[in-house]
C-alpha cells in the first residue's frame, strides 16, 4: 500500500497500489498522512520524496467501495485528503514529486502540493473534483499557474501533458528522476523561509472543501461522473 524508504537525510514513499493504479483508498491516505506527519516530526530529514508504483503516480480517488459507501463516508475521506494536501503544501521539508502516467483528480492535487514536481515523459495531469462538485486543492494549482488558467482548467475539465505542465508552471521540471539537494541553511530557518515564501490560507481551502461537499447527493454525484467516464471509454 505505502512503501517507506529512508537514506540519510531523505525519506521516499512510494504509492504501491499499481493494480488500482495508485488511487487513493481511505487507508492509503491514512498511511500517507500519518508518514508524514512522522517525517515533519524527525529531525534527522531534510527531503521527502513522493512517487507511485508501477505505470501511474497515482489516479485519483478510489471508488471501489463507492456503491457501499454513504455521503458522510465521502466527506470524511475529502477531508482527510484535503488534510493531507495542506500537510504537504505547509511542510518544513523539501517536498518533491516525480509523475508518471497519469497524475489526475486528487493525484494531480498531491503533484501540486509539493515543492518540486517532476513530470516523467507522458505523464498527464486532470482536475475532475468540480464535475461531481468538489472544490479541492484549487487554490494550489492557482498558485503554480496563475488564477485564470486554475480556473479554465478545473471548470473545463482539461488535460495537461507533461510539456504542457512544464510550460504552465504546475510542473518544475521533466525527468524521471530528482536528485535531491542537501540544504545550505538549518532544517529551522530553511522552514522559516518556505512559509515565509508560501501563501497559507488552510482554513479557506478546508472551508472551500467541506461547502462544496456537504451539500446533499455527494455519492449520487460521484456515481454520475463515474458513469459518465465509464461511458466516455
Amino acid at each position: 500500500m505505502l512503501s517507506c524508504e529512508q537514506h540519510g537525510g531523505v525519506l521516499t514513499l512510494t504509492l504501491a497500489r499499481p493494480e488500482r493504479g495508485n488511487a487513493l483508498a481511505a487507508d492509503l491516505v491514512e498511511a500517507l498522512l500519518a508518514a508524514v506527519q512522522a517525517a515533519h516530526a524527525d529531525p534527522a530529514l531534510h527531503t521527502l520524496v513522493l512517487r507511485g508504483q508501477g505505470r501511474h503516480f497515482c489516479t485519483g480517488l478510489d471508488l471501489g467501495d463507492l456503491d457501499s459507501s454513504s455521503d458522510a463516508d465521502w466527506l470524511w475521506r475529502l477531508v482527510r485528503i484535503e488534510t493531507l494536501l495542506d500537510a504537504l503544501w505547509r511542510s518544513p521539508l523539501a517536498t518533491v514529486a516525480l509523475a508518471q502516467g497519469r497524475a489526475w483528480g486528487a493525484g494531480a492535487d498531491l503533484f501540486a502540493a509539493c515543492e518540486r514536481r517532476i513530470a516523467a515523459a507522458g505523464s498527464t495531469f486532470r482536475f475532475p473534483g468540480a464535475q461531481f462538485g468538489i472544490v479541492l486543492g484549487t487554490r494550489r494549482l492557482a498558485e503554480h499557474i496563475g488564477p485564470g488558467p486554475a480556473r479554465a482548467l478545473v471548470i473545463e475539465g482539461g488535460e495537461l501533458d507533461a510539456g504542457a505542465a512544464l510550460a504552465a508552471g504546475l510542473a518544475s521540471a521533466l525527468g524521471e528522476a530528482a536528485e535531491p539537494v542537501a540544504p545550505r541553511v538549518s532544517a529551522g530557518t530553511a522552514a522559516a523561509v518556505r512559509a515565509a515564501a508560501r501563501h497559507d490560507a488552510s482554513d479557506a481551502d478546508l472551508a472551500a472543501l467541506v461547502r462544496s461537499a456537504a451539500a446533499p447527493g455527494l455519492k449520487a454525484r460521484m456515481q454520475a461522473y463515474r458513469q459518465a467516464v465509464l461511458a466516455a471509454r
